[in-house]
């Protein structure tokens, strides 16, 4: 095999959905947390969310200047829900029961325990090939 075909899209790994208990607080009949199943994000689909949740600031004092500000929480909410499988969280019945409308409501309400949303977020992360979470970057970034 030659060196090209080795980068031949058949010959690449594809990584396989996984799965995670998210919450404690959702079990199934023997008490133990369910487990929500996770799949990859793709770079394409980072990439598209990451400037969804870009907005275009203007620097003070300068008037036609503009920076960009990434809301890093928000890129990584929408990178929790879009990897999430299972449960569905556009499922209507789901939302209603929960009395919000979007995916990412929906999330927050089934996982509102801040340390496991916070546990949950790292590990979408470290699942999808980031070292750090997206918010160290950012403060990184900063500095």
């Amino acid at each position: 095999m030659s060196n090209l075909n080795r980068f031949l899209k058949e010959n690449k790994i594809k990584k396989e959905n996984t799965h995670y208990a998210a919450t404690k607080s959702l079990t199934d009949e023997k008490g133990q947390p369910l487990l929500w199943e996770i799949r990859p994000l793709t770079s394409k689909e980072t990439n598209r969310i990451t400037d969804e949740c870009t907005i275009q600031e203007q620097v003070p004092g300068k008037p036609n200047m503009f920076r960009s500000k990434i809301d890093s929480t928000k890129v990584l909410t929408k990178m929790m829900v879009a990897s999430i499988v299972e449960p569905n969280l556009n499922d209507k019945t789901l939302q209603d029961s929960y009395g919000v409308m979007t995916p990412e409501d929906l999330l927050t309400e089934m996982i509102d325990n801040p340390g496991e949303y916070n546990d949950f977020g790292k590990f979408i992360n470290e699942y999808n090939g980031f070292n750090e979470g997206v918010n160290e970057k950012v403060e990184k970034a900063k500095n």
